[in-house]
């Protein structure tokens, strides 16, 4: 299974913080003033390289600059990759600024080999390994969410012997990670049409079956349009068992606004629902260099104004 990815998985380079103020790194890049102290409705977190052609590559610097925009949280699929040094000075970073830490993806498996719903011995021991190694990693990060994918669904085996299966090995994970108060957010994906797990309701299904706290569905917007759309009636049916949202227009995947969906109404829809977590910007930008992040910023902006 091959996922796609919009975040850069390069290390950050060592060295110490750059001491430019935030708000003097946003005036020097064009950031305008009247974003610079006010946070969105929604926590909306960034990721690794969405502004580099204002802070450059160094993530940190980039996560300086994001807060000056008035982003208050990041996500990071590459986070697992990374350094232990370097994931602690995210998340010194993350805790001077009062930012918040979204997703990571989980550790220690390639994206051939984690196959739950075959039920094999050995895809459940990497899983479990994989789930202790994410406890640390958050510890480090001060996070609380984790990213799971099931996998490839099995052709010789019937559609509930796989589910089953996968509840099984979840059950196994969640008891690594709710005593560490950590949850995993298990994703429906329409990157490929061998992925076991498609939809919100299906992810549903098996978040009620462990019934675990640390066992809940990432709600890709992306993703749910281009498998099924109805974003927001799905979304009211399964609310009870979300646990993070992830953003992208359809098609291309890009900021809100460069697509078909209206950001703006679901938006407000989650707002009124009460959620108070970290909504993912797990998406590319439509623009390029300077201008296509200031474009990201008032795309933001725009949508978020719903109030």
């Amino acid at each position: 299974m091959q996922r796609r990815k919009f975040m850069q998985q390069s290390l950050l380079a060592g060295g110490a913080l750059l001491t430019t103020s935030v708000n003097a790194l946003a005036d020097n890049n064009n950031v305008p003033a009247a974003n610079s102290d006010k946070p969105f409705n929604l926590n909306y977190g960034i990721h690794d390289g969405m502004f580099e052609s204002h802070a450059g590559g160094n993530f940190l610097d980039q996560i300086k600059f994001a807060y000056d925009a008035g982003f208050r949280s990041i996500e990071d699929n590459g986070m697992s990759g990374r350094s232990d040094d370097e994931q602690k000075k995210i998340g010194d970073l993350l805790a001077k600024l009062g930012m918040g830490m979204g997703v990571f993806v989980q550790p220690g498996l390639g994206n051939d080999s984690n196959m739950l719903a075959s039920g094999k011995a050995d895809q459940v021991e990497k899983f479990v390994a994989s789930c202790k190694k994410a406890v640390e990693i958050a510890k480090r990060i001060n996070s609380k969410l984790v990213t799971v994918v099931p996998g490839d669904f099995v052709r010789d085996l019937p559609i509930g012997v796989q589910t089953g299966n996968v509840i099984e090995a979840v059950k196994k994970g969640t008891a690594i990670l709710e005593p560490a108060g950590i949850i995993m957010v298990l994703e429906p994906l329409s990157d490929n049409p061998n992925l076991f797990l498609r939809t919100p309701d299906q992810a549903y299904a098996i978040c009620k079956a462990v019934g675990s706290p640390s066992c809940k569905i990432l709600y890709d917007m992306y993703h749910v349009q281009r498998n099924q759309g109805h974003i927001i009636p799905t979304m009211d049916l399964v609310y009870d068992e979300i646990g993070y949202f992830q953003i992208g227009d359809n098609p291309h995947r890009n900021e809100p606004g460069t697509g078909e969906m209206n950001y703006k109404n679901i938006f407000k829809h989650i707002y009124g629902k009460g959620y108070k977590g970290i909504l993912g910007m797990e998406h590319g930008t439509a623009g390029k260099g300077k201008e296509g992040e200031l474009a990201l910023i008032k795309a933001y902006r725009e949508a978020d104004s719903f109030m």
